[in-house]
């Protein structure tokens, strides 16, 4: 279930296109730093942050931090975004 860490991550847009890049596959550190103009301390503020949340996994392979989206967390989020809005995940349809 969603919760306050993973609300305070997707609240930052810097954080919603960290995500988005990662909706395409595992990426380095660097790859995702390439995308954004600031310091490798925020960058890595950003992925403390969605770590924290679950909503991204990270390993190490060398000197490279690969990152991944925890697919569970995020399909968990978009189902409970969906019951909010009144729509079952599981067939689009309204409640009634």
């Amino acid at each position: 279930m969603a919760g306050p860490k993973t609300f305070k991550a997707i609240a930052d847009p810097t954080r919603r296109e960290i995500l988005a890049l990662l909706r395409h596959g595992e990426r380095t550190a660097g790859e995702l730093a390439e995308r954004f103009d600031m310091t490798k301390p925020s960058m890595s503020h950003h992925f403390a942050v969605l770590k924290g949340a679950g909503l991204i996994f990270s390993r190490r392979e060398g000197q490279q931090i690969w990152y991944s989206l925890n697919t569970t967390v995020v399909q968990d989020l978009l189902a409970w975004s969906m019951d909010l809005l009144g729509k079952s995940p599981r067939n689009g349809s309204k409640k009634r």
